[in-house]
């Protein structure tokens, strides 16, 4: 249990919070941690209920795409926050981060930041002139004054606290210890090996890559399991080369459900394109879920990845992407069998409980901010 006087903590989010892994995490350790939380987010029409430790709530916003969406969002944030009877904001990402630096500076309470990514460098963003300026202005106005912030892995802390001298720390998106219950099957495979891919259908993912392969992969099924901006193009280039059998679309999966999914894999696949740093420096919770799983990886040969796979010798990291040569490597990473030792190294090391004592830190520091009591609170050098 964290020695600090309990809190209440409001924690905001641009997504719906169904398949936020990371944000779960987070908020359920403050939550067991005797933090009173609660985790703001949006609500799209056909948005699944989430019933949770803490508590929640979400908007309904009448713009969900474009920058009328962001600036929806955040004003209406902003308003939220800034009548909330709360004693800490947490921020998850720049897309939230106007709203509650905002409020914070206004109510003078501590303002935590998690970047999950380099907003900028996003492939949705980092190819579009004005939005990448609009962003980076937005960090080049907020980042320097942030005193509590951390991320999700060391090569994005090392180039934002370069950029802005900040003591940005690093929380990985790593899971809980321990393995889940055996479920069910969500799927049956009729004897064939699966090759698994988990989170979002964005472009940049290298999904076109695997289903470029699959004609050289005849006792393999691909299984695709999310959602995203590219699922019909990708629905369609499936179609057109006759696959419909061999490629699934499962669509959304609330994370509560995905480890069912994760542990039928043969393969779990993360390939990459390098589109701006953000993709170059990732290190995303699929990695984790897929060792917690004990399923072998291939993986992009970018760093941080390189860091985990390569350390526990737990998959085969490429850097072609020619199909051939793609369905080649699967099938030698199938015949080389998986590494238990590497594997059970590495669910050893790598468990939330270490990650999150960094989070209970930046916690606990940024409560000496306030004078927590009955009484009205007095907050100084909150920025």
């Amino acid at each position: 249990m964290s020695n600090f006087a309990r809190m209440k903590i409001t924690v905001s989010v641009i997504n719906d919070l169904v398949t936020d892994q990371r944000v779960h995490k987070v908020c359920t350790t403050l939550s067991q941690n005797g933090q009173d939380v609660k985790l703001v987010g949006r609500k799209f029409r056909k948005s699944e209920t989430v019933n949770r430790i803490y508590r929640t709530d979400r908007m309904r916003l009448f713009f969900n795409t474009s920058f009328f969406f962001y600036a929806e969002y955040n004003i209406r944030l902003f308003f939220y926050l800034l009548f909330d009877k709360t004693d800490l904001y947490l921020s998850n990402d720049t897309d939230t981060l106007i709203a509650n630096y905002l409020a914070s500076r206004i109510r003078r309470k501590p303002l935590v930041f998690d970047a999950h990514e380099m907003f900028p460098e996003v492939p949705e963003v980092v190819d579009r002139k004005f939005l990448r300026l609009f962003w980076t202005k937005i960090e080049d106005w907020i980042f320097p004054r942030l005193k509590y912030s951390y991320t999700v892995c060391q090569s994005i802390a090392t180039v934002y606290n370069n950029k802005y001298h900040l003591n940005m720390q690093v929380v990985r998106n790593i899971p809980f210890a321990g393995q889940l219950p055996v479920s069910q099957p969500p799927f049956d495979a009729k004897g064939k090996k699966i090759l698994l891919y988990q989170g979002a259908v964005n472009v940049g993912r290298g999904i076109e890559w695997i289903i470029d392969a699959m004609p050289y992969l005849n006792d393999f099924i691909f299984y695709v399991v999310g959602d995203g901006d590219i699922t019909g193009k990708l629905k369609d280039k499936v179609n057109n080369l006759n696959l419909n059998d061999r490629v699934v679309f499962t669509g959304r999966v609330p994370f509560e459900k995905l480890s069912a999914y994760t542990e039928c894999a043969d393969i779990g696949v993360n390939l990459l394109e390098n589109r701006g740093l953000n993709y170059y420096y990732s290190l995303p919770n699929r990695i984790f879920d897929y060792i917690r799983k004990n399923v072998p990886v291939l993986a992009s040969d970018f760093p941080e990845v390189r860091n985990i796979v390569a350390h526990y010798n737990i998959g085969k990291l490429v850097d072609n992407t020619d199909p051939l040569f793609l369905a080649n490597a699967v099938k030698q990473l199938i015949a080389q069998g998986k590494n238990d030792a590497g594997f059970s190294a590495a669910n050893a090391e790598l468990t939330w409980e270490n990650e999150s004592k960094t989070l209970l830190r930046i916690i606990e520091q940024a409560s000496t901010t306030c004078i927590v009591s009955t009484t009205p609170k007095r907050c100084k050098g909150l920025l």
